[in-house]
């Protein structure tokens, strides 16, 4: 069970391990893009690529959806980047419905972790696959494997790299299940008295808003943990006047330097854009102008003519 992209390579791991997929349940298709063409999720993509029995129920608790997944027989459900799960469904396999999070449980229990420990500069990270239980992202841990976070990685890398952790570590997990050889710990065992779990709620929109009185370094990472989707939001001023919506991409920190108000923008042609922020500075490296592709601030600085004079 998974629609996005970070799905594909676990579903495709598990077939290449020669484990028999009894079937595939992923997402309606939807319309996307300027044409908005009915587009097809990537895990129904290459599913049907490699011939497996593909489910899409508006509902999970339709009851034509939960006889077609009852007459698939299957020992074990996997799920990875899908939806909520209703009890009846988490509940119908002989051997329980596992799940791959990419973080380390219980911390960033959620639906946007990678976003939310690139904001929050962690320095490490990692993948947890656990069984579903009623209340979500809680179930007993039956394998995790860390991943350290490189200075200034940004949240496409991340998801990336996670992406692949996350399939090999859920073929270990199933070929433990499967050999009789697994186990698993309850997520309380590992919270210590006292502690604050950091979780992991899905980015909104005030999430993505640029605040230029706050602190450098936490712009800095609000980019890193929203680059490439959906990106740290502004608005440029030019000197006429004109304001247009920005995606702030990826940036470079100076923490200490000071010499305008928060949002004042300061140009160096043709290749710097440095923003002064509530403490310190940003440079801007890439951006995405509404409506237009990324570009490196060289290429967006050569085909806007007005002098930018601030965001906010």
């Amino acid at each position: 069970m998974g629609t996005p992209a970070f799905a594909v390579p676990s579903l495709a791991a598990l077939l290449d391990a020669g484990h028999t997929i009894a079937g595939v349940v992923t997402a309606p298709d939807k319309p996307a893009g300027r044409g908005m063409q009915l587009t097809l999720p990537p895990v129904k993509r290459f599913a049907e690529d490699k011939g497996l029995t593909v489910l899409q129920p508006d509902n999970l608790k339709d009851e034509d959806f939960i006889e077609d997944l009852q007459a698939l027989n299957g020992d074990l459900f996997v799920v990875v980047a899908f939806r909520m799960l209703p009890e009846v469904v988490f509940s119908m396999p002989p051997m329980g419905t596992i799940n791959l999070h990419a973080s380390l449980l219980p911390n960033y229990r959620g639906a946007a972790p990678i976003n939310r420990v690139l904001m929050n500069n962690e320095p490490v990270t990692g993948v947890t696959t656990f069984f579903i239980q009623k209340d979500i992202d809680t179930g007993p841990i039956l394998k995790q494997a860390p991943l350290e976070i490189t200075p200034n990685m940004l949240a496409g890398e991340l998801h990336n790299q996670l992406m692949h952790l996350g399939a090999n570590v859920l073929v270990q997990t199933v070929n433990d299940l499967l050999n009789g050889t697994s186990t698993s710990i309850p997520q309380q065992d590992l919270i210590k008295p006292g502690e604050i779990l950091k979780t992991a709620p899905k980015i909104n929109r005030e999430d993505s808003l640029i605040n230029w009185e706050d602190a450098a370094e936490k712009i800095h990472h609000q980019v890193r943990g929203l680059s490439p989707q959906p990106g740290a939001s502004t608005l440029f001023l030019s000197e006429s006047g004109h304001s247009f919506g920005v995606k702030i991409l990826e940036t470079e920190l100076d923490k200490t330097a000071q010499w305008g108000t928060p949002g004042e923008v300061l140009l160096e042609k043709p290749n710097k854009l440095w923003i002064q922020t509530g403490s310190g500075s940003l440079r801007v490296k890439k951006l995405q102008q509404s409506g237009k592709k990324i570009m490196v601030i060289a290429e967006f600085l050569r085909g806007f003519r007005e002098q930018i004079i601030s965001a906010g």
